[in-house]
């Protein structure tokens, strides 16, 4: 297997690391945050006119035909940064679900504007209930004449306050927990009957609990079959996961670059505290973790476009497990060596650790990742 990164990968990635360095500062970022928006739409649009929001998108619908590999790169840059735009939700999330499961009409409504930074998605998985099984769905969706009336709830909906459609998945037959009679629908973000509570998440991100009451959508709002949803929903999520999982290696290299430069500064005893052997043991175990972590979001990367579902599920999960404890461990080691500054808002050691922190839980944390893979 070709572990190397072809010219246009490199151009990618040298193009993200560029600007992660020189125009998304940390202090911009903290700003950013802090608005109502949460994110830069001035930002999103330089992300669509670098082709950032379309590099896994078909070239026919604006894109340019990337892989999983190009989403790993960018969003191992992205964690270095502490991107808060929204791209797993709208790029990843949104542009896969509209990729798998749109018709053609819907692709080329939809994935050229996605492309262009004009249209912004998020997929609503998540019930009060539900938390890691996808199929646990209580929200009901009846058919009325050609069009569908949604009733139901969503929590910790990501950036739905921005969206301007949101995926809502929606039982339109069998019970709760049911794999059967799951369906996906395409939600304008001001329909009527949908109500939102706007909150931000510990990360600096935005999130969303819904309420939809005899919300009517179209009969062209259905995306992919009726009743069989699940599986695309599944794809979907693992898509999300391998994403997070690259993210979170940017991130714990970052903790890691920063924690070895802090012990080459702070002095103790008239001495830099790098020079303690102790120290340099906690370093070494810090980079042998990110560098497996590293492998295992590029193992993950390289599986999740298996035809096979169980090698896609057993790569993803095998490397959200790792890295999740991975995670936990490369934080927690930095926030430690520089001491009780490591975790004050001024610094940014703390603000990397509260987004290895969501990753960790996000689609799945550890324990539900291992049992997953025993399962398969």
């Amino acid at each position: 297997m070709d572990l190397v990164f072809s010219e246009e990968q490199n151009l990618v990635r040298d193009s993200v690391q560029r600007f992660a360095r020189d125009a998304y500062p940390f202090h911009e970022r903290c700003k950013l945050a802090d608005t109502a928006l949460g994110f830069s739409r001035k930002t999103w649009k330089t992300f669509a006119d670098l082709g950032w929001l379309g590099v896994a998108l078909p070239e026919d619908y604006g894109g340019s035909g990337g892989s999983a590999v190009e989403v790993m790169i960018l969003m191992e840059a992205f964690g270095r940064a502490l991107v808060v735009e929204p791209y797993l939700t709208s790029a990843v999330l949104g542009g896969t679900t509209l990729i798998l499961g749109g018709n053609n009409a819907q692709k080329e409504l939809l994935l050229p504007r996605l492309a262009a930074g004009e249209l912004l998605l998020t997929l609503a998985f998540s019930e009060p209930q539900s938390r890691f099984d996808l199929a646990d769905v209580q929200t009901t969706a009846r058919q009325d004449g050609a069009a569908f009336i949604i009733d139901g709830a969503k929590s910790v909906a990501f950036h739905a306050a921005s969206a301007d459609m949101i995926v809502v998945p929606a039982r339109t037959s069998g019970e709760r927990g049911d794999e059967h009679g799951i369906s996906l629908f395409l939600v304008e973000g001001d329909a009527d009957g949908l109500t939102r509570r706007d909150y931000p998440t510990v990360d600096a991100h935005r999130a969303s609990e819904l309420s939809l009451e005899s919300v009517r959508v179209g009969g062209d709002a259905l995306l992919g079959d009726r009743d069989e949803a699940l599986p695309l929903i599944e794809t979907v999520i693992d898509y999300g996961t391998a994403a997070v999982c690259a993210e979170a290696v940017g991130i714990m290299a970052a903790l890691y670059d920063a924690t070895l430069d802090y012990l080459k500064t702070r002095e103790q005893f008239g001495q830099p505290i790098g020079r303690f052997q102790v120290l340099q043991h906690r370093m070494v175990d810090i980079f042998a973790m990110c560098e497996q972590a590293r492998s295992m979001a590029l193992m993950a990367a390289l599986k999740v476009g298996d035809p096979d579902p169980m090698a896609r599920q057993k790569a993803v999960s095998a490397a959200k497990n790792y890295i999740g404890r991975a995670g936990r461990f490369v934080g927690q080691q930095a926030v430690q060596l520089h001491g009780g500054m490591g975790m004050t808002d001024e610094l940014i050691i703390g603000h990397y650790f509260k987004r290895l922190t969501m990753i960790e839980t996000l689609f799945g944390n550890a324990d539900h990742h291992l049992e997953r893979f025993g399962r398969l």
